[in-house]
């Protein structure tokens, strides 16, 4: 299998993330929404019935409906998280069988790293390592999440730095795809961001997307240009995408509507400025 599973016929990527669990909960509740398991289920069905269909690739997590379309891709991480609060730390899920997702359809499995400065590291390298191993072992591609953060005593934490440090990391883990942070969180001068996201493209050895984490949601089609003038593939996002159904009674309405336009107009810009996975030496 190759990244083609993921991708547009062009060799890029607009992909849609709905794996977002305790993080989800907390969004619905924060707009006067149900947050109970059906509510939450049902949030993730209308998404991947309205989104699904146009993105290359979808991301859920276990336990719910995978769309009835290829690029299915399945989180593998268990997340360490309170609610109400950023996840801390990740590791692998051992109740996802990599076979099993596999006969089920998913192309992939994903895996989040919070890679931070706490002695942690080669632990974390080695679960990276591990989950890449098992990809391989099922036939499944390997989509790689690093997501930088200050340790509890850093004091200096320099996003772009540790967003270059991260990959230096773990790019030789070689998932057969990395996905990155926006350096400057999208919000930086065009030329420093595009520099930035260089620097990532010679550190990595695979083909490359961006998340939106950290990015604000109006923000996110500069960053993706900006990400992909500088070796980007595209992107693998949810939030900046999806989330202006949470803000009404009718998500589904949304989702065929603005999210989509949201996605459609993603999916233009890496079409015009994505580096197609293909090119990745």
């Amino acid at each position: 299998m190759t990244l083609d599973a993921l991708a547009y016929p062009d060799g890029t990527f607009a992909m849609v993330a709905m794996d977002q669990r305790e993080s989800l909960r907390t969004m619905l509740a924060g707009h006067g929404r149900p947050d109970d398991p059906e509510a939450i289920r049902s949030f993730k069905a209308a998404v991947a019935e309205h989104l699904a269909p146009l993105a290359s690739g979808f991301l859920i997590d276990q336990g719910y409906d995978a769309p009835s379309r290829p690029g299915w891709i399945l989180a593998a991480d268990a997340l360490t998280q309170e609610r109400g609060g950023p996840v801390t730390d990740t590791h692998l899920d051992e109740t996802v069988d990599p076979q099993a997702a596999r006969a089920a359809g998913a192309v992939a499995l994903k895996l989040l790293v919070i890679w931070k400065r706490d002695n942690q590291q080669l632990r974390r390298r080695e679960m990276a390592e591990e989950f890449v191993r098992r990809c391989a072992a099922a036939g499944l591609l390997s989509v790689l999440e690093p997501v930088v953060q200050p340790a509890d005593d850093e004091n200096d934490f320099d996003l772009d730095k540790a967003i270059l440090d991260a990959a230096e990391a773990l790019g030789p883990v070689r998932p057969d795809l990395y996905k990155a942070q926006v350096p400057s969180r999208g919000t930086g001068d065009a030329p420093g961001i595009i520099a930035t996201c260089q620097q990532l493209t010679e550190t990595l050895p695979v083909p490359w997307v961006v998340l939106s984490n950290g990015v604000a949601r109006d923000d996110f089609p500069r960053a993706v240009e900006l990400a992909c003038r500088g070796g980007a593939s595209g992107t693998l996002a949810g939030r900046a995408i999806w989330t202006p159904a949470l803000e009404t009674d009718n998500p589904s309405a949304v989702l065929a509507t603005t999210c989509r336009d949201r996605l459609a107009l993603i999916a233009d810009i890496v079409h015009e400025h994505g580096r197609p996975w293909t090119k990745v030496s």
